[in-house]
């Protein structure tokens, strides 16, 4: 299984409409990708973090080319709202111990 984090620094304001297409795309992806989903969280202020689990790298590297059209305008969306968006980790699991859907 593998695992990407990401770093969404959102602009003051835009918070909204950032998880309106956070939560929109990451529909998108599970859906016509096969991802496992994805879950975001809040740092600080305006920082979100966002967990993604795939079943391989391979599969994470190579996801995007499925997606319906209706995906760029949450891509949009979601740049739109941030001042910056980065892949902070690509991690391979060791160990899995986290309940499923508690």
């Amino acid at each position: 299984m593998f695992i990407a984090i990401y770093s969404f620094t959102v602009v003051p304001g835009k918070e909204a409409e950032f998880k309106e297409a956070w939560v929109e795309l990451t529909k998108l992806i599970y859906q016509f990708e096969n991802s496992l989903g994805s879950r975001l969280h809040h740092e600080k202020d305006e920082v979100y973090i966002a967990y993604a689990q795939w079943r391989s790298k391979e599969q994470w590297a190579n996801s995007g080319g499925n997606l319906p059209e209706e995906a760029n305008q949450w891509r949009q969306q979601m740049k739109a709202a941030c001042s910056e968006i980065k892949t902070v980790y690509e991690l391979e699991v060791v160990d899995d111990l986290l309940a499923s859907n508690v």
